[in-house]
């Protein structure tokens, strides 16, 4: 079993910038979200008591900092992989959005966007990299895992892990207050309760 999940949200999210593998940190509300994430996994993780139950997160710091928040809550062992970084959007890391979209609006006709950045990462360079974390794990019925990622990266996971087609990979949900239980084949998704913005309170 693998219950999977994104960081919470970014200064870079909040302002609408690539990411990439740039550093951005979280923001108050990203911390809250992080937080219930670990409320919501340390329940899930209680409903199946095995031993061997581990959390490894990509090393970049919005996910190093959401995963540190999960372990806090769940008491679980932290490791980390290079195998789960986000895609590297080369040339677009730390720009706006917006700015890309209104010089090249052809390229955001698709999802494809994401693997259209000069200098970038393909489709098939994340795809490699996150199914051969995969393939390395325990058999399914063996591994207790919590894994925290990216939104492109944790995209291409679930598709690994399902079989699924290039375009229903890439038509997945990323949401930052939710985790996905990667489990018999199946994905499935498990919403966190809802916390305020603090900077909108």
């Amino acid at each position: 079993m693998i219950y999977l999940c994104r960081h919470g949200q970014t200064a870079f999210n909040r302002e609408g910038r690539f990411q990439g593998q740039t550093e951005s940190d979280l923001t108050a509300f990203g911390r809250a979200q992080a937080r219930a994430m670990g409320d919501l996994l340390a329940d899930l993780v209680a409903r199946d008591p095995s031993d061997g139950w581990r959390i490894v997160a990509s090393p970049l710091r919005r996910a190093r900092h959401t995963a540190e928040a999960i372990a806090e809550r769940t008491g679980l062992p932290l490791s980390f992989d290079d195998r789960l970084l986000e895609i590297s959007v080369g040339e677009w890391s730390g720009r706006l959005r917006e700015d890309i979209r209104r010089d090249n609006p052809e390229l955001f006709a698709s999802y494809e966007w994401a693997f259209r950045a000069p200098g970038g990462e393909t489709f098939e360079d994340v795809t490699a990299r996150v199914a051969g974390w995969l393939a390395d794990q325990p058999l399914e019925g063996q591994r207790r895992l919590i894994v925290v990622s990216h939104g492109v990266a944790g995209r291409l996971l679930r598709g690994a892990y399902a079989g699924l087609s290039r375009a229903d990979t890439l038509a997945q949900d990323v949401p930052q207050d939710a985790v996905y239980r990667l489990m018999g084949g199946q994905v499935d998704r498990f919403d966190c309760a809802p916390v305020a913005d603090p900077e909108l309170a």
